[in-house]
């Protein structure tokens, strides 16, 4: 046995030494993606007091619970933004990094009462939006829309602090949760709703108003990505204003494409251009046909 541990070792190793591009030794200590998982349930608490918690939270155990969970959130915060931080600058001092990591974690759980703010809005969003809606209670524990813009929000915070990788480590955990993949660089107004919200995606670059309602499916995209890093920092996704309704499998390209305020976009739409406000656009090339299963004949819609 000994010798077939050595032979796939050795065959290993000789991977590592052709296709080193896929290798990190030697180098800073990147976050953990294990870490970033757990500190991310830990946010989540916070933000959800009593619904991420396996028992009952009592009102008099609030102060005392909240207080433990601050303190642990924030050593992995800071930990793991650290190690962020040294990651693009290996050569500066670990003690430089740990200040500035504790600075910004602390930052970011004193935004967890403004990010509260806006999920209140969302879960209103989702509760009146939705008739299955049983309760708001149902929303927060059952919609997987509700953890990924819980997640996507205080990303969000790290990401205007050009924190490395954590930002987006966070919203791929949640990604891989709810099948809603929204970067932490999307600006996202108030009282946001994705129903259903698997294989929805928002951009880097896309900017939400308020009111903005979303079904499953939809893509605010990027128009191309042929130029790769050189358009780092551009704006490349769309902008959506104020109560707009888009619904399932719609895509939206471009950075300047704008849907105008108070405007519907029908399912299936492939729209490359900005409408203006209150506008109606439906997909009306498509056609179905409905065939009868033994003669083969059908109608045409």
């Amino acid at each position: 046995m000994q010798a077939i541990i050595t032979e796939l070792s050795e065959r290993l190793l000789g991977s590592y030494a052709d296709f080193g591009g896929i290798n990190h030794l030697d180098g800073a200590n990147l976050p953990s993606k294990r870490t970033v998982a757990l500190l991310t349930q830990d946010l989540l608490q916070l933000l959800f007091p009593g619904f991420f918690d396996e028992k009952l939270l009592h009102s008099s155990e609030l102060r005392s619970e909240t207080e433990k969970l601050v303190k642990v959130a924030l050593q992995k915060l800071e930990m793991e933004i650290a190690k962020s931080m040294e990651s693009r600058e290996p050569a500066k001092s670990k003690r430089d990094f740990r200040s500035a990591a504790r600075n910004h974690a602390v930052e970011l759980i004193g935004s967890l009462p403004r990010i509260r703010e806006l999920l209140q809005t969302d879960a209103e969003a989702a509760y009146n939006g939705d008739p299955a809606a049983l309760s708001p209670e149902e929303v927060i524990l059952a919609y997987p829309f509700m953890e990924a813009i819980a997640v996507q929000r205080v990303a969000h915070e790290l990401y205007k602090r050009e924190i490395p990788f954590l930002p987006r480590m966070m919203t791929e955990w949640a990604h891989a949760r709810t099948g809603m993949d929204m970067h932490p660089g999307a600006r996202i107004g108030t009282h946001f709703f994705v129903d259903h919200c698997t294989g929805t995606v928002i951009g880097e670059t896309c900017e939400l108003g308020n009111h903005v309602k979303m079904y499953q499916g939809v893509g605010l995209v990027a128009r191309s990505l042929s130029a790769g890093q050189q358009l780092r920092g551009t704006k490349r996704h769309p902008t959506i204003q104020d109560r707009v309704t888009i619904y399932a499998g719609a895509t939206i390209m471009g950075g300047d494409t704008v849907v105008g305020e108070g405007s519907t976009i029908g399912a299936n739409v492939f729209l490359t251009g900005s409408v203006p406000p209150y506008s109606l656009v439906v997909q009306e090339t498509a056609k179905v046909r409905i065939l009868n299963k033994k003669d083969r004949r059908g109608a045409a819609l």
